[in-house]
């Protein structure tokens, strides 16, 4: 039976040496378009437990933003988009943020920013270098006012503002003179409302919230998707009837040969046949790589974002299953499904309505409460950058933050190379 080499390493320190004090505490928030496609990413750092609680310093922060930015690249924390980096006056003012490049840079001025004439001659300098500007937190009546002459995009928060204020923002500063951002973006009702207000990108989290549907069914195509995911999750593997479901749905067999003959795998020889590739792989990278194939190509209408979702939150879970109790549960099941509804676009309950799965991982799918559900927890926490949340379920879960944050780069740069390959 072949195996998949692992070819991802935990970050290390500057020194070399991996350990708490070289890890990168990463989470990372996209920025859509009115098309819900990716414009770009927020990034969120720290470098420890330490740099959590001492928050009240946030040019340190700022500059570990920056040092975690050049030590990663840009390229695989933020997928070739634009990143959005947090800079306070300090950093504005000693043009740190100039070390990342121009073309993929945006520049966030933070809410503490004082607009004065230094501020003001540094954002212009970054503005003739290529830089884009984005004044985070605007509100009605901003003292950043004198900003918004050189700034690309506004972000307004939806908690801290009404909506007859965001209305005559718009009418003021957009659409086109800056593109308005919508901040806290929570359900689909808001995104929309957002949007036809005048609003060009948004960020929150609306996109893992589906909209209610009460008579929307699942399309026939992607039905077959969710029959090859149920077809894995059985005790008894049947490759005919796997065979028989790729065979029934183009896309997936074609992604999956194209997967197999990729480098992740390092066959010699080419494959040549769906019977082929299943003969190689062995039943445990059956029931892994279809689940694989079965979620990308569930995902090929909607935002990729989506999709690196579900691949990112399975590994995640799959890293840290050797390493908490979760009985004979499938953790990589368990963070794919998580945001199948979205996908989908149908309600969770449906999903699970059409894959067989244990009743402690559907519990926690539905929102209940069991051993599952601080891991489920950690990895929504882990992901949004929520890092006191993430530090508090570790510690009930017996975990180090060192391995969870190695897990969470592991289960990042994994999905970078497999999302490649597919």
């Amino acid at each position: 039976m072949h195996s998949v080499r692992d070819t991802t390493a935990p970050p290390e320190s500057k020194d070399g040496v991996n350990g708490q004090a070289g890890l990168r505490f990463v989470a990372r928030q996209p920025v859509f378009d009115r098309s819900e496609k990716v414009f770009g990413y927020e990034l969120f750092f720290r470098d420890g437990i330490e740099d959590y609680f001492n928050a009240c310093d946030p040019d340190a922060a700022s500059r570990s933003t920056l040092d975690s930015s050049l030590l990663t690249g840009l390229d695989v924390l933020c997928d070739g988009r634009r990143a959005f980096i947090n800079c306070t006056r300090d950093v504005l003012l000693k043009e740190h943020v100039t070390l990342l490049p121009s073309e993929q840079t945006i520049v966030e001025v933070l809410e503490s920013v004082e607009a004065d004439r230094p501020v003001v001659a540094a954002c212009q300098r970054l503005k003739e270098a290529g830089y884009l500007i984005a004044i985070d937190d605007f509100v009605a009546n901003d003292p950043r006012e004198p900003l918004t002459e050189l700034a690309d995009s506004l972000k307004v928060d939806l908690k801290r503002t009404t909506p007859a204020e965001r209305t005559a923002m718009v009418k003021r500063y957009g659409p086109w003179r800056c593109r308005m951002l919508a901040e806290k973006v929570e359900t689909h009702e808001e995104f929309v409302t957002a949007r036809d207000q005048g609003f060009l990108y948004f960020q929150g989290y609306f996109f893992r919230r589906p909209e209610l549907m009460t008579a929307r069914e699942i399309p026939a195509n992607r039905v077959n998707y969710l029959r090859m995911l149920q077809a894995v999750a059985r005790p008894e593997l049947d490759p005919r009837e796997i065979e028989l479901l790729l065979k029934s749905e183009a896309s997936l067999c074609y992604r999956l040969l194209r997967y197999m003959n990729s480098a992740v795998f390092g066959f010699a020889a080419e494959i040549h046949s769906v019977r082929h590739a299943l003969s190689l792989i062995g039943e445990r990278e059956i029931r892994r790589w279809v689940r694989l194939v079965a979620a990308v190509a569930a995902g090929q209408q909607k935002s990729n974002e989506l999709v690196l979702c579900a691949l990112t939150r399975a590994r995640f879970c799959e890293l840290l299953g050797a390493k908490v109790q979760h009985g004979d549960a499938d953790l990589f099941f368990l963070g794919l499904l998580s945001i199948m509804d979205v996908i989908l676009e149908v309600p969770m309950s449906t999903v699970l309505e059409k894959v067989s799965v244990d009743q402690e991982t559907k519990a926690v799918l539905l929102g209940g409460a069991n051993r599952q559900r601080p891991l489920y927890q950690l990895m929504l926490a882990q992901e949004s950058g929520e890092w006191q949340q993430a530090s508090e379920l570790a510690k009930q879960l017996h975990l180090s933050e060192s391995v969870v944050a190695e897990s969470y780069w592991q289960a990042m740069h994994w999905t970078r190379q497999v999302s490649s390959a597919t």
